[in-house]
């Protein structure tokens, strides 16, 4: 129903063009992303460095150094060393349900801030660390970072975003997020080799930088038109905000639209109740599917334990922290194609392309662990190259399809009186399922071997269903007009048939 956009004034779209000062508020609030991504990179690094894994978890260590009986899939596996990683995902979830409130009652700006001084918090502590506890605080308050971050960041983006590069404009969140995994794989391949057995601390407490720059940027983010309707009666204000991000002073039909919206979405004292309405089931079905199914492609399997993995098939460190530079790399370069060609080739296309490439990969990687790794020795080089490069060619089968659009697609598809409500439904079932999949990884792997790929490429197969049956076109729309897409696809329409008529929803 509402959301900043521009076009062309006919065919239900607005006046208005793509201005630098769109671009430069929408990389500042990417930022966000930069921190999200850079955890991701940097705990599966530093997890797999000796002097790490030898202060904080001895036993881990011992069982990898000295103990020649045990499984190279059960190297890993323990409940402590995956708490390190997934205690982040915790804090995450219960922290996007504060950042909801924060977001409807103070604005976007507010929430990004409070998640980058989070998150600047959390990475002083880790580089501090002395002890596992200390460890485990530091990635609670980075988790508190980021769930305020990913509330935030996808629906400003959105909001400031022209309809027609909309697509592009959030999938920079995750082209953000890979920028900052890159960049942590870069900072664990140099940090591993400091002697002294301290390099972890620095790739720890370097999150401090993006960080950084995020606190302080957001102190001159300009709030999007959307939240200074939604919380003011001053719409003036929201006009020449409106007039400035649009590069044109004709958007009378853009702010009527939304003080339409906002007027709908003050009578709603409770968004999360009013989202389980049968006219939103829709929205709802995807804010809870499409993050699902983001998690349960894998993806976080390679970028949490990539080194990890890595060294289970016989590289060392070194060699797995470059593999997982180079699956970086990869990542970020699709993510970036995916920005150019998402709102040429629409939604639907990426997600069924990147299926489909990430279904043949993992079926590809099973096979060859199944035919090649024992539970002891490792495998031959060529078949560890051949294993990496189709850990390649799924990255960039997620980096195109799942990856950003799991987060566009949410951020798109509310009505403004649900959207901050629906937005952290979103990002609490990545958070719940990022957790699950954090914490049962390493144990999963040393039970089910290689068949932990094939068990991804079977919900993989489910997810490509779901998208092809179930999930409509949305390139291009406003999203003041998106349940247009609802009312016209084959199952939905059925769903959100009019509900018979209240006088006073017509009077608002």
């Amino acid at each position: 129903m509402a959301v900043g956009i521009a076009v062309t004034s006919h065919g239900g779209q607005y006046n208005g063009r793509i201005t630098l000062f769109v671009v430069l508020s929408c990389m500042m609030a990417g930022m966000g992303g930069v921190i999200f991504g850079y955890d991701i990179g940097i705990s599966g690094g530093v997890t797999s460095m000796d002097a790490f894994l030898k202060k904080f978890f001895p036993e881990v260590y011992k069982r990898m150094k000295e103990d020649t009986k045990i499984s190279n899939y059960c190297k890993f596996d323990s409940q402590l060393l995956t708490s390190f990683t997934s205690s982040l995902y915790i804090a995450g979830l219960v922290a996007s349900f504060v950042a909801s409130w924060i977001t409807r009652k103070f604005g976007r700006k507010p929430t990004i801030l409070g998640g980058g001084a989070a998150f600047l918090i959390g990475s002083a502590l880790g580089g501090a660390a002395f002890n596992v506890y200390m460890v485990i605080l530091g990635r609670i308050l980075l988790g508190v970072g980021v769930g305020f971050a990913n509330q935030a960041v996808p629906l400003y983006l959105s909001e400031m975003a022209p309809p027609r590069y909309r697509g592009a404009i959030n999938n920079g969140f995750q082209f953000s997020i890979g920028v900052g995994a890159l960049s942590a794989n870069l900072i664990n391949f140099g940090t591993e080799k400091i002697k002294g057995g301290w390099g972890w601390r620095v790739s720890l407490a370097l999150a401090a930088v993006p960080a950084s720059i995020l606190t302080l940027g957001a102190l001159f983010l300009p709030e999007t038109p959307n939240s200074l309707i939604q919380r003011s009666k001053d719409y003036g204000k929201a006009e020449l905000m409106l007039q400035r991000v649009r590069g044109t002073n004709d958007v009378q039909a853009e702010l009527d639209d939304l003080v339409k919206a906002s007027s709908l979405a003050k009578t709603i004292d409770d968004p999360f109740k009013k989202i389980l309405q049968r006219k939103y089931r829709p929205q709802l079905v995807m804010a809870i599917a499409i993050p699902f199914f983001q998690q349960v492609t894998g993806i976080n399997v390679i970028a949490f334990y990539a080194p990890v993995l890595f060294r289970a098939i016989g590289l060392g460190v070194s060699a797995s922290l470059l593999s997982a530079v180079v699956t970086g790399v990869v990542g970020m370069g699709s993510t970036f194609i995916s920005m150019l060609i998402v709102d040429k080739l629409g939604r639907r296309v990426l997600f069924l392309v990147g299926g489909i490439q990430m279904l043949v990969s993992q079926v590809m990687v099973g096979g060859i662990m199944a035919a090649e790794l024992g539970d002891h020795g490792g495998v031959s080089k060529v078949y560890a190259f051949l294993v990496l490069l189709l850990i390649c060619v799924y990255v960039a089968g997620f980096g195109w399809s799942w990856g950003p659009l799991g987060w566009l697609v949410p951020s798109e598809i509310f009505p403004l009186e649900i959207r901050s409500a629906g937005q952290s439904i979103t990002v609490a079932v990545s958070f719940i399922f990022t957790f699950i999949v954090a914490q049962t990884f390493l144990s999963m792997l040393c039970h089910l071997k290689s068949g932990i790929f094939f068990f991804f490429g079977g919900w993989v197969v489910l997810m490509t269903a779901f998208v092809y049956y179930l999930l409509p076109e949305t390139k291009g729309m406003p999203i003041e007009q998106m349940d247009r897409v609802w009312k016209e696809h084959w199952f939905w329409k059925r769903i959100v048939v009019e509900e018979p008529s209240n006088p006073k929803m017509e009077t608002a």
